[in-house]
């Protein structure tokens, strides 16, 4: 199983977008500074993810997510309505 997943960061509250066969161990990644991308003060809290059991439809689904502008916004405004 694959997993696309969204990280928010506690202090400055930006948003990450990634995947990866292992949710638990990739946000420990992030947060010990493993990943480049997140390496800035504040812990990562995964906010929504989705599985897949095809790896190339879930690198497809995060290319959508990190490029495509409307499909984004959608899901933060899902996302945004199921925290509030």
């Amino acid at each position: 199983m694959y997993y696309v997943y969204i990280l928010q960061n506690s202090k400055n509250k930006k948003l990450y977008i990634g995947y990866t066969k292992s949710i638990r161990q990739r946000v420990q990644e992030h947060n010990i500074g493993k990943t480049k991308s997140t390496n800035v003060a504040g812990k990562w809290i995964l906010i929504y993810y989705e599985g897949y059991r095809d790896k190339r439809d879930a690198t497809q689904r995060e290319w959508n997510l990190k490029h495509h502008g409307r499909q984004r916004d959608f899901l933060k405004q899902s996302i945004k309505y199921s925290f509030e």
